[in-house]
């Protein structure tokens, strides 16, 4: 997506959790935890992938994305599609997505990763441009966001 930003990635600690499980200093209860809500969740609004669960290996894992900010009110915290973030994305100006892997067999859950997500991502700096216009244009949207929280 274009305006995907602040991208946090948690497999490092995903592989702790793992080497801590096959050294036996936690147990297949503690990880394999995941709540009926996100099952439910992993139902009915999660991205079904192709990588097999790291504890039972039987099944496959699914993609649930998460939602939260400030613009959303009532609907944060809930449960999106991939299909529903890019529409989101172009209507609300900021919001960050949580996207956590679900084995619906062994209940095994972990974050997979964070990122922001939303309108603000488009009015930033690209690649491309060189650092002077850079640090022009984030002064310039420095600029816009405090006079947005004045108003």
């Amino acid at each position: 997506m274009r305006t995907q930003r602040q991208v946090v990635d948690y497999s490092l600690q995903k592989r702790a959790v793992l080497r801590e499980l096959l050294a036996g200093r936690v147990g297949t209860y503690d990880v394999c935890d995941a709540s009926p809500y996100l099952k439910n969740a992993a139902r009915f609004h999660g991205e079904p992938t192709d990588q097999r669960c790291p504890i039972c290996r039987s099944e496959n894992l699914t993609h649930v994305h998460y939602i939260y900010g400030d613009e959303l009110r009532q609907s944060a915290g809930q449960a999106r599609t991939v299909a529903e973030l890019p529409v989101l994305a172009m209507t609300l100006r900021e919001f960050q997505v949580f996207v956590v892997e679900v084995c619906l067999g062994c209940d095994w859950n972990h974050l997979v990763e964070q990122y922001l997500l939303g309108r603000d991502g488009l009015a930033e700096d690209g690649p491309d441009q060189g650092v002077a216009s850079g640090t022009a244009a984030s002064a310039a949207s420095v600029g816009r966001r405090r006079r947005e929280a004045q108003r």
